[in-house]
């Protein structure tokens, strides 16, 4: 019989167990943050910003680095990585995590293009902060000899002060577009851009999402890489790293990088709604909260939801790896399921804080509790674009009723 006495391929099974110890060990790094975080959180939403001491906490346990090539001292993780650390440090403070991931997924990203681009970055500084803000239309670029000039104004830059560099979306302009429009992101040094300070919000306070804004800056052609380069399969940074995470369709997976932040966020506002049920009796009749049906209903649903979440992350991202190993390419249906997919699990977390939060009664009106911060962080990451289930809902659709996509980054 065909395979009977074969051994396992032990060089094989060893470097994935070693790869399996190294994605433990850096989610429990992320986990032992949790108690510091928390007690920051407050003042993380007074700065509008991470302070400088989360700042440090993330650099020196190497969350910034987890999905950073090896050949540059990163973790090179594969990218479920982006959703357990994610989901961990939002169990703290979901400002703190969506800062995290966008962050650690820049250098993710920076490993695909082309290699003078990252040698230029990670050469200088192998822990520097890169931003974005991969809003298309917010740019113009026109080509010149050597690169191009890009011009524009981009909200939603997160993290930017912390930032030395920035990765901004654009389209580039032709004078024949017959052939339809080029989308192209552009590696952009702090000192070419202007950072305005506009981020006053009602959640995800602390992550700074300023704008950015760029006039006329010339940007070499080795610092840039077209949206159709990361589709999937070899990019212009395969030749230095041929890792199979640096071979993952970039926009189909897009939701990926911040949807662990909701599963933090909604598991803390869960396991805290639990934790006061357990103890808190009516204020009104003084039943324990615990023998009451519905609290036991609620806490049955939010969490049902909590979990459907996070398989549906976690297996996408683990399927897409598996994808890529074997050098397949996911055609435009999977990934629009992929958008889908993200959209879905993260609205489900939001189903679940909003749950809780009208279940909590006025206990979730008072501004030192940590439960009305959860309902605004919900509901902050829910206005995400990646996360929005009608647009995401309506593609995948389009695709599967046989309409052509119109997310053109897919």
């Amino acid at each position: 019989m065909a395979g009977v006495g074969r051994k396992p391929n032990a060089s094989l099974s060893s470097g994935q167990e070693a790869d399996d110890r190294a994605h433990a060990a850096m989610v429990a790094r992320a986990k032992a943050l949790i108690p510091q975080l928390s007690a920051r959180a407050s003042r993380t939403e007074e700065l509008r910003r991470l302070p400088p001491e989360t700042e440090r906490d993330l650099h020196d346990t190497g969350l910034f680095r987890i999905v950073q090539p090896k050949r540059v001292g990163g973790s090179e993780l594969d990218y479920v990585a982006l959703v357990d650390c994610a989901d961990a440090i939002g169990q703290a403070d979901a400002s703190v995590a969506w800062n995290f991931a966008n962050l650690a997924s820049h250098h993710w990203m920076l490993g695909m293009f082309d290699r003078r681009a990252q040698d230029l970055v990670w050469d200088k500084d192998v822990n520097a902060l890169i931003a974005s803000s991969f809003i298309f239309p917010a740019g113009r670029a026109r080509k010149v000899d050597g690169g191009y000039v890009l011009h524009g104004s981009w909200p939603f830059s997160s993290g930017v002060d912390s930032s030395e560099w920035n990765m901004l979306a654009s389209v580039v302009s032709s004078d024949d577009e017959a052939d339809g429009i080029e989308y192209r992101i552009f590696l952009v040094n702090r000192s070419d851009y202007k950072i305005l300070d506009t981020w006053n919000a009602t959640g995800l306070r602390g992550t700074g999402s300023n704008d950015v804004e760029v006039k006329d800056a010339f940007v070499a052609e080795p610092m840039t890489v077209a949206v159709h380069d990361l589709a999937g399969g070899p990019t212009p940074g395969s030749a230095v790293n041929p890792n199979a995470l640096y071979a993952l369709p970039v926009f189909s997976l897009f939701p990926y990088v911040l949807s662990g932040v909701a599963l933090g966020n909604a598991q803390a506002c869960l396991d805290d709604y639990v934790d006061v049920a357990r103890h808190r009796a009516s204020t009104y009749n003084r039943a324990k909260l615990s023998d009451l049906q519905s609290t036991q209903i609620k806490i049955a649903e939010a969490s049902a939801k909590i979990d459907a979440a996070r398989r549906i992350m976690r297996s996408t991202c683990v399927e897409a790896m598996a994808d890529a190993r074997r050098g397949h390419i996911p055609d435009v249906a999977a990934k629009t399921r992929s958008r889908r997919d993200g959209a879905y699990s993260v609205n489900l977390c939001t189903e679940a804080v909003s749950l809780l939060f009208a279940a909590s009664g006025a206990r979730g009106l008072f501004t030192t509790g940590v439960l009305q911060r959860q309902f605004r962080d919900a509901h902050a990451i829910n206005s995400h674009l990646a996360f929005n289930f009608d647009a995401a809902g309506t593609n995948y659709g389009r695709v599967a009723l046989g309409l052509p996509s119109e997310n053109l980054t897919l």
